[in-house]
């Protein structure tokens, strides 16, 4: 599973705020794009999910697995995303927040993997917990579980350790780089801290609306 960016780019009002460029991301691979803020790392994520709003506007292909992405509606793009607020829904449980972003199907099997995504990330026993008894890195750990129950296919990390201390910054990071990693999941991260950079990973830059090697 790869994703491809084929001559993307985004235009403010007929100005280009990101010049067209090509970019492949092999399964598995967390390639991370950095910039200043106003660059356009964040509505490059959108667009790369169909959400762009005017008066920004996108141009060139996303293909993932293959298939262009500009035909599909942004809901069934398969392409999870991670911010750095978690936007649990309060009024669910932490299993229940689970369970939204899974696939329809039999409550016993719903139920299993629930909890074993629960087992994954170190919070067995916390299905029945409200999201505002959770620790920061906690809630992180659970909204990054939830995105991956929906099977995406690929994932948009919008600086997603931002809002972490540091000690807990490092912990959530090397936890959700080696789940993405194991699932073989091709992600395009984007953060300003170069400590986000998993290790051995491919650096690109926003300098002067070009995209380039870091």
């Amino acid at each position: 599973m790869s994703l491809v960016l084929e001559q993307v780019g985004i235009t403010l009002e007929g100005d280009a705020l990101i010049a067209p460029f090509s970019l492949s991301i092999a399964p598995g691979e967390i390639v991370t794009l950095m910039g200043p803020s106003g660059s356009g790392k964040s509505s490059l994520l959108s667009g790369l999910a169909g959400l762009l709003a005017p008066p920004l506007a996108w141009q060139g292909r996303v293909l993932l697995n293959g298939e262009d992405l500009g035909l599909v509606a942004p809901a069934r793009r398969r392409l999870g995303r991670l911010f750095q607020d978690d936007l649990l829904f309060p009024h669910l449980s932490v299993g229940e927040n689970l369970l939204f972003g899974m696939a329809r199907g039999g409550r016993a099997l719903r139920l299993a993997r629930m909890r074993e995504a629960l087992a994954e990330t170190g919070l067995a026993g916390f299905e029945n917990r409200p999201p505002h008894t959770l620790s920061g890195g906690q809630r992180q750990r659970v909204a990054l579980m939830r995105s991956l129950l929906a099977q995406p296919l690929a994932m948009l990390l919008d600086e997603p350790f931002n809002k972490l201390d540091a000690a807990l910054r490092s912990q959530i990071r090397s936890s959700t780089f080696d789940l993405l990693q194991a699932r073989g999941t091709p992600s395009l991260l984007v953060t300003h801290d170069l400590a986000d950079v998993p290790p051995g990973g491919r650096v690109l830059k926003i300098e002067n609306g070009k995209v380039k090697d870091a």
